[in-house]
Protein backbone atom coordinates (compact mmCIF):
# COMPACT_ATOMS: atom_id res chain seq x y z
CA UNK A 1 0.00 0.00 0.00
CA UNK A 2 1.52 3.35 -1.07
CA UNK A 3 1.34 6.71 0.62
CA UNK A 4 -1.43 8.06 -1.59
CA UNK A 5 -3.84 5.16 -1.99
CA UNK A 6 -7.58 5.38 -1.30
CA UNK A 7 -7.29 4.45 2.38
CA UNK A 8 -4.61 7.04 2.99
CA UNK A 9 -6.58 9.75 1.22
CA UNK A 10 -9.67 8.98 3.30
CA UNK A 11 -7.66 9.14 6.52
CA UNK A 12 -6.01 12.35 5.31
CA UNK A 13 -9.40 13.96 4.65
CA UNK A 14 -10.51 13.22 8.22
CA UNK A 15 -7.23 14.52 9.67
CA UNK A 16 -7.35 17.63 7.50
CA UNK A 17 -10.89 18.45 8.61
CA UNK A 18 -9.84 18.06 12.25
CA UNK A 19 -6.90 20.43 11.71
CA UNK A 20 -9.19 23.04 10.13
CA UNK A 21 -11.58 22.80 13.09
CA UNK A 22 -8.66 23.21 15.51
CA UNK A 23 -7.43 26.36 13.73
CA UNK A 24 -10.96 27.70 13.38
CA UNK A 25 -11.67 27.25 17.11
CA UNK A 26 -9.37 30.21 17.88
CA UNK A 27 -11.26 32.46 15.46
CA UNK A 28 -8.29 32.64 13.10
CA UNK A 29 -10.43 32.57 9.95
CA UNK A 30 -13.04 35.07 11.19
CA UNK A 31 -11.61 38.05 9.28
CA UNK A 32 -11.35 36.14 5.98
CA UNK A 33 -13.32 32.86 5.93
CA UNK A 34 -12.08 32.03 2.42
CA UNK A 35 -8.87 30.80 4.02
CA UNK A 36 -10.85 28.13 5.85
CA UNK A 37 -11.80 26.72 2.45
CA UNK A 38 -8.17 26.78 1.30
CA UNK A 39 -6.91 24.85 4.32
CA UNK A 40 -9.77 22.37 3.95
CA UNK A 41 -8.99 21.79 0.28
CA UNK A 42 -5.17 21.71 0.06
CA UNK A 43 -3.68 18.38 1.22
CA UNK A 44 -0.70 19.11 3.45
CA UNK A 45 0.52 15.51 3.35
CA UNK A 46 1.40 15.86 -0.34
CA UNK A 47 3.90 18.57 0.65
CA UNK A 48 5.59 16.60 3.44
CA UNK A 49 6.22 13.11 1.96
CA UNK A 50 8.77 12.82 4.74
CA UNK A 51 9.85 14.91 7.70
CA UNK A 52 12.07 14.61 10.77
CA UNK A 53 11.20 14.36 14.45
CA UNK A 54 13.51 14.38 17.44
CA UNK A 55 14.56 10.92 18.58
CA UNK A 56 16.77 9.54 21.30
CA UNK A 57 19.55 8.97 18.78
CA UNK A 58 19.02 12.16 16.82
CA UNK A 59 16.54 13.12 14.09
CA UNK A 60 14.23 10.32 12.97
CA UNK A 61 12.58 10.35 9.55
CA UNK A 62 8.87 9.70 9.15
CA UNK A 63 8.02 8.69 5.61
CA UNK A 64 4.80 8.25 3.69
CA UNK A 65 6.24 5.25 1.84
CA UNK A 66 7.22 3.33 4.97
CA UNK A 67 6.52 -0.41 4.55
CA UNK A 68 4.49 -0.72 7.75
CA UNK A 69 0.92 0.56 7.97
CA UNK A 70 1.37 1.90 11.51
CA UNK A 71 4.44 3.87 10.43
CA UNK A 72 2.53 5.36 7.49
CA UNK A 73 -0.39 6.32 9.70
CA UNK A 74 2.00 7.90 12.21
CA UNK A 75 3.50 9.92 9.34
CA UNK A 76 0.04 11.01 8.20
CA UNK A 77 -1.17 12.03 11.65
CA UNK A 78 2.00 14.06 12.07
CA UNK A 79 1.46 15.74 8.71
CA UNK A 80 -1.83 17.15 9.99
CA UNK A 81 -0.69 18.02 13.50
CA UNK A 82 -0.63 21.74 14.24
CA UNK A 83 3.15 21.81 14.60
CA UNK A 84 6.09 22.85 12.39
CA UNK A 85 7.76 19.98 10.57
CA UNK A 86 11.49 19.80 9.80
CA UNK A 87 11.72 18.77 6.14
CA UNK A 88 15.35 19.36 5.18
CA UNK A 89 18.52 19.03 7.28
CA UNK A 90 22.18 19.46 6.40
CA UNK A 91 24.84 18.39 8.90
CA UNK A 92 22.25 18.70 11.64
CA UNK A 93 21.26 22.26 10.62
CA UNK A 94 17.63 22.98 9.73
CA UNK A 95 17.46 24.31 6.17
CA UNK A 96 13.75 24.13 5.47
CA UNK A 97 10.51 23.32 7.26
CA UNK A 98 6.77 23.32 6.92
CA UNK A 99 5.52 25.99 9.31
CA UNK A 100 2.92 25.42 11.99
CA UNK A 101 -0.44 25.51 10.13
CA UNK A 102 -2.18 27.79 12.64
CA UNK A 103 0.67 30.31 12.35
CA UNK A 104 0.48 30.08 8.55
CA UNK A 105 -3.24 30.77 8.75
CA UNK A 106 -2.74 33.82 10.97
CA UNK A 107 -0.10 35.18 8.59
CA UNK A 108 -2.21 34.60 5.48
CA UNK A 109 -5.25 36.26 7.04
CA UNK A 110 -3.07 39.19 8.15
CA UNK A 111 -1.71 39.53 4.60
CA UNK A 112 -5.18 40.78 3.57
CA UNK A 113 -5.11 39.23 0.13
CA UNK A 114 -7.79 40.46 -2.29
CA UNK A 115 -9.00 38.85 -5.50
CA UNK A 116 -6.62 39.59 -8.36
CA UNK A 117 -3.61 40.39 -6.15
CA UNK A 118 -0.18 39.36 -7.38
CA UNK A 119 1.67 37.74 -4.48
CA UNK A 120 5.37 36.99 -3.93
CA UNK A 121 6.29 34.41 -1.31
CA UNK A 122 9.93 34.49 -0.15
CA UNK A 123 10.94 31.07 1.12
CA UNK A 124 9.34 28.33 -0.96
CA UNK A 125 9.68 25.63 1.69
CA UNK A 126 7.60 22.61 0.76
CA UNK A 127 5.32 24.58 -1.57
CA UNK A 128 2.33 24.25 0.79
CA UNK A 129 1.97 27.98 1.43
CA UNK A 130 2.12 28.76 -2.30
CA UNK A 131 -0.59 26.16 -2.90
CA UNK A 132 -2.81 27.79 -0.28
CA UNK A 133 -2.29 31.18 -1.93
CA UNK A 134 -3.02 29.80 -5.38
CA UNK A 135 -6.23 28.17 -4.11
CA UNK A 136 -7.30 31.40 -2.39
CA UNK A 137 -6.70 33.51 -5.50
CA UNK A 138 -8.04 30.92 -7.93
CA UNK A 139 -5.21 31.65 -10.37
CA UNK A 140 -1.78 30.02 -10.28
CA UNK A 141 -0.22 32.81 -12.35
CA UNK A 142 -0.85 35.35 -9.58
CA UNK A 143 1.49 33.54 -7.19
CA UNK A 144 5.31 33.46 -7.25
CA UNK A 145 7.45 31.63 -4.72
CA UNK A 146 11.24 31.97 -4.56
CA UNK A 147 14.03 30.16 -2.71
CA UNK A 148 17.81 30.24 -2.86
CA UNK A 149 18.27 26.46 -2.75
CA UNK A 150 17.67 24.57 -6.04
CA UNK A 151 16.89 21.39 -4.10
CA UNK A 152 14.12 23.20 -2.22
CA UNK A 153 12.53 24.73 -5.32
CA UNK A 154 12.71 21.43 -7.20
CA UNK A 155 10.96 19.52 -4.42
CA UNK A 156 8.39 22.33 -4.07
CA UNK A 157 7.59 21.98 -7.79
CA UNK A 158 7.09 18.24 -7.39
CA UNK A 159 4.79 18.70 -4.43
CA UNK A 160 2.79 21.41 -6.20
CA UNK A 161 2.46 19.22 -9.30
CA UNK A 162 1.18 16.37 -7.14
CA UNK A 163 -1.44 18.71 -5.67
CA UNK A 164 -2.46 20.04 -9.11
CA UNK A 165 -1.10 23.56 -8.47
CA UNK A 166 1.30 25.41 -10.77
CA UNK A 167 2.38 28.80 -9.37
CA UNK A 168 5.70 30.22 -10.58
CA UNK A 169 8.56 28.62 -8.62
CA UNK A 170 11.82 30.57 -8.95
CA UNK A 171 15.32 29.67 -7.78
CA UNK A 172 17.06 32.82 -6.65
CA UNK A 173 17.95 35.17 -3.80
CA UNK A 174 14.66 36.12 -2.14
CA UNK A 175 16.21 39.32 -0.75
CA UNK A 176 16.37 40.56 -4.36
CA UNK A 177 12.72 39.75 -5.05
CA UNK A 178 11.70 38.45 -8.50
CA UNK A 179 11.83 41.42 -10.83
CA UNK A 180 10.53 39.57 -13.89
CA UNK A 181 7.30 38.72 -12.03
CA UNK A 182 6.74 42.18 -10.52
CA UNK A 183 4.88 44.34 -9.65
CA UNK A 184 3.40 42.71 -6.56
CA UNK A 185 0.42 43.66 -4.41
CA UNK A 186 1.51 41.46 -1.52
CA UNK A 187 4.82 40.00 -0.32
CA UNK A 188 4.98 37.37 2.41
CA UNK A 189 8.19 35.92 3.79
CA UNK A 190 8.43 32.57 5.54
CA UNK A 191 12.02 33.13 6.69
CA UNK A 192 13.44 35.47 9.31
CA UNK A 193 14.82 38.82 8.14
CA UNK A 194 17.40 41.12 9.71
CA UNK A 195 16.05 44.16 7.84
CA UNK A 196 13.65 45.07 5.01
CA UNK A 197 15.14 44.39 1.55
CA UNK A 198 14.90 47.56 -0.54
CA UNK A 199 14.28 45.49 -3.69
CA UNK A 200 10.93 44.42 -2.31
CA UNK A 201 9.64 47.98 -2.10
CA UNK A 202 10.79 48.72 -5.65
CA UNK A 203 8.86 45.67 -6.90
CA UNK A 204 5.63 46.58 -5.11
CA UNK A 205 2.71 48.65 -6.28
CA UNK A 206 1.88 51.70 -4.09
CA UNK A 207 -0.34 50.53 -1.25
CA UNK A 208 1.09 46.99 -1.31
CA UNK A 209 1.33 45.06 1.93
CA UNK A 210 4.42 43.18 3.15
CA UNK A 211 4.36 40.63 5.96
CA UNK A 212 7.65 39.20 7.18
CA UNK A 213 9.22 37.67 10.30
CA UNK A 214 11.72 39.98 11.99
CA UNK A 215 13.21 39.70 15.49
CA UNK A 216 10.83 36.89 16.58
CA UNK A 217 7.84 38.99 15.52
CA UNK A 218 5.68 39.43 12.42
CA UNK A 219 6.11 42.82 10.78
CA UNK A 220 3.37 44.26 8.56
CA UNK A 221 4.37 47.11 6.24
CA UNK A 222 2.35 49.29 3.89
CA UNK A 223 4.39 50.41 0.89
CA UNK A 224 4.04 54.05 -0.15
CA UNK A 225 6.52 53.96 -3.01
CA UNK A 226 9.84 52.39 -4.00
CA UNK A 227 11.68 54.09 -1.13
CA UNK A 228 9.11 54.37 1.66
CA UNK A 229 7.15 51.92 3.80
CA UNK A 230 5.93 51.78 7.38
CA UNK A 231 4.04 49.44 9.67
CA UNK A 232 3.72 47.66 12.98
CA UNK A 233 4.22 44.20 14.42
CA UNK A 234 1.43 41.72 15.01
CA UNK A 235 1.00 40.39 18.57
CA UNK A 236 2.06 36.91 17.46
CA UNK A 237 5.50 35.49 18.25
CA UNK A 238 7.19 33.84 15.27
CA UNK A 239 10.41 31.86 14.87
CA UNK A 240 11.61 31.00 11.35
CA UNK A 241 14.70 29.74 9.56
CA UNK A 242 16.83 32.81 8.68
CA UNK A 243 16.83 34.24 5.16
CA UNK A 244 19.94 33.15 3.24
CA UNK A 245 21.50 35.24 0.50
CA UNK A 246 22.55 38.77 -0.31
CA UNK A 247 22.45 41.27 2.52
CA UNK A 248 21.89 38.70 5.27
CA UNK A 249 23.53 40.12 8.39
CA UNK A 250 25.12 37.66 10.80
CA UNK A 251 23.47 37.92 14.24
CA UNK A 252 25.65 39.13 17.07
CA UNK A 253 25.70 37.45 20.45
CA UNK A 254 24.02 39.23 23.34
CA UNK A 255 25.24 38.82 26.91
CA UNK A 256 22.57 38.83 29.62
CA UNK A 257 25.15 39.05 32.40
CA UNK A 258 24.03 41.34 35.19
CA UNK A 259 20.34 41.22 34.31
CA UNK A 260 17.71 39.88 36.74
CA UNK A 261 16.93 36.21 36.27
CA UNK A 262 13.29 37.03 35.42
CA UNK A 263 14.49 38.99 32.37
CA UNK A 264 15.42 35.73 30.63
CA UNK A 265 11.83 34.48 30.99
CA UNK A 266 10.07 37.56 29.58
CA UNK A 267 9.15 36.99 25.94
CA UNK A 268 8.42 40.68 25.37
CA UNK A 269 11.85 41.66 26.65
CA UNK A 270 13.59 39.03 24.52
CA UNK A 271 11.78 40.47 21.50
CA UNK A 272 13.12 43.96 22.34
CA UNK A 273 16.63 42.51 22.62
CA UNK A 274 16.31 40.82 19.23
CA UNK A 275 14.94 43.98 17.62
CA UNK A 276 17.69 46.24 19.02
CA UNK A 277 20.57 43.76 18.86
CA UNK A 278 23.85 45.59 18.42
CA UNK A 279 22.31 49.07 18.95
CA UNK A 280 21.00 48.97 22.54
CA UNK A 281 22.85 47.64 25.57
CA UNK A 282 20.88 44.80 27.24
CA UNK A 283 20.83 46.62 30.59
CA UNK A 284 19.50 49.77 28.95
CA UNK A 285 16.97 47.67 27.07
CA UNK A 286 15.71 46.10 30.28
CA UNK A 287 15.44 49.48 32.01
CA UNK A 288 13.45 50.81 29.05
CA UNK A 289 11.22 47.74 28.95
CA UNK A 290 10.36 48.03 32.65
CA UNK A 291 9.90 51.81 32.48
CA UNK A 292 7.42 51.48 29.61
CA UNK A 293 5.33 48.84 31.34
CA UNK A 294 6.65 45.75 29.55
CA UNK A 295 5.51 46.62 26.01
CA UNK A 296 4.45 43.71 23.81
CA UNK A 297 5.19 43.32 20.10
CA UNK A 298 2.21 45.31 18.79
CA UNK A 299 3.60 48.55 20.27
CA UNK A 300 6.66 48.35 18.00
CA UNK A 301 6.99 49.26 14.34
CA UNK A 302 9.44 49.84 11.50
CA UNK A 303 9.89 52.71 9.06
CA UNK A 304 11.75 52.61 5.74
CA UNK A 305 12.60 56.09 4.49
CA UNK A 306 15.01 56.14 1.56
CA UNK A 307 18.34 54.74 2.68
CA UNK A 308 17.35 54.67 6.35
CA UNK A 309 15.41 51.97 8.17
CA UNK A 310 14.63 52.07 11.86
CA UNK A 311 12.54 50.28 14.47
CA UNK A 312 10.58 52.24 17.05
CA UNK A 313 8.37 51.98 20.11
CA UNK A 314 4.91 53.61 19.91
CA UNK A 315 5.77 56.37 17.41
CA UNK A 316 8.11 56.54 14.39
CA UNK A 317 9.37 59.93 15.51
CA UNK A 318 9.16 59.19 19.23
CA UNK A 319 11.99 59.07 21.75
CA UNK A 320 12.68 55.35 21.26
CA UNK A 321 14.08 54.43 17.85
CA UNK A 322 16.87 52.10 16.72
CA UNK A 323 18.52 51.77 13.30
CA UNK A 324 18.19 48.52 11.36
CA UNK A 325 20.78 47.28 8.85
Amino acid sequence: MGAYDTGTEALAAVARAALVREIDADGTFADDPVWREAFAAVPRHLFVPYYYVAGRRGPERRWGESPGREARERWLRGAYADVPLATRLRDGELLSSSSQPSLMARMLVALRVADGDRVLEVGAGTGYNAALLAHRLGDDDLVTTVDLEPEITESARRHLDAAGCHPAVVTGDGARGVLERAPFDRIIATCELSTVPRAWLAQCRPGARILAPLATGLLTLTVRDAAHAEGVFLPTAAYFVPLRGEGRAEPKGVSLAGLPGRAREQDGFRFLLALTRGTLDPRAAYALWEREGGPERERYGVTVDGEHTWAWLDEPAGPYAWPLP
